[in-house]
């Protein structure tokens, strides 16, 4: 089986315990996920399956669209509700206020990474330093918040939608927030509602998965990339990895397509076309 599937994560799911359960399914264990999902969360999780996990990276590097909430007053030490509550704290705080604090992380900053993460040191997951109590300087990245809104601000809830690049952590995002705002907070919930052009409407539960309601996606449509039909001599040395001239493609990628069959994804180089994604090789 070839394609790629937009699940509609559960809480208390590791984006691992999907892809866990889709091989079963679907009898195969060449399955990936374009982006980690916290058990808490819930919402878009991409799946490439069969040939179509060598586009894993590609749509990993998709912004994503978030609705999050903050529970204000508390801290814990993994960022979110689940954890261990390390400081409270009073707060007086308007709807004004808040606005302005989310409108001042439009932009590219740089994040710390937080210890309770899978991102690796030394071949190390943070998070298996923090259970053990070693102490570790986290990592810092670039990101970008390309939107930012609040939704609904309530007793001690903050709801808010933000479209962020590739890498970002929302728990980090909202202690940096919450500290702007002179006070502390944590993740109460999280649903990442698009990655991309992959919307949770569009998406499906494993319940529907098993009981086989589902479509999987058009890719071309997703890529948005011109189509070139291969002829016979052209197929040949697109299955062997070769370069080819294609006249009148002006756009930097191309999918590449034989008897209806996509082939290839290749990469404009000058003024010829090289292998970028191999989806047949023979």
């Amino acid at each position: 089986m070839n394609g790629i599937l937009v699940i509609n994560k559960e809480k208390n799911y590791t984006s691992r315990d999907v892809v866990n359960i889709l091989t079963k399914i679907f009898s195969t264990k060449k399955i990936g996920h374009t982006g980690t999902l916290d058990p808490l969360a819930t919402g878009v999780l991409v799946i490439c399956i069969g040939r179509y996990t060598k586009l894993v990276s590609e749509i990993t590097s998709y912004d994503k669209e978030y609705v999050a909430e903050i529970k204000l007053g508390i801290k814990t030490d993994t960022g979110d509700i689940t954890g261990s509550i390390i400081d409270k704290k009073n707060y007086e705080i308007t709807k004004e206020q808040i606005n302005k604090v989310l409108k001042s992380f439009l932009g590219k900053s740089i994040q710390t990474v937080p210890k309770y993460s899978a991102v690796k040191i030394n071949g190390k997951k943070l998070y298996e330093y923090a259970r053990n109590n070693e102490i570790i300087e986290l990592p810092k990245r670039e990101i970008e918040v390309k939107n930012i809104e609040l939704l609904n601000f309530e007793n001690d809830i903050i709801e808010f939608k933000t479209t962020v690049s590739k890498g970002t952590y929302i728990r980090s995002l909202i202690e940096d927030i919450c500290e702007s705002l002179g006070t502390v907070g944590t993740m109460n919930n999280l649903k990442r509602t698009k990655q991309g052009c992959f919307d949770i409407i569009n998406s499906y539960s494993i319940e529907d998965v098993k009981n086989k309601k589902y479509n999987l996606v058009d890719i071309e449509k997703i890529l948005n990339y011109p189509v070139y039909n291969l002829k016979e001599e052209e197929l040949k040395k697109v299955l062997n990895g070769a370069k080819i001239q294609l006249n009148d493609i002006y756009s930097n990628k191309v999918i590449l397509k034989y008897s209806g069959e996509i082939i290839a994804i290749y990469q404009k180089e000058f003024d010829i076309f090289k292998p970028y994604i191999m989806l047949k090789t023979s």
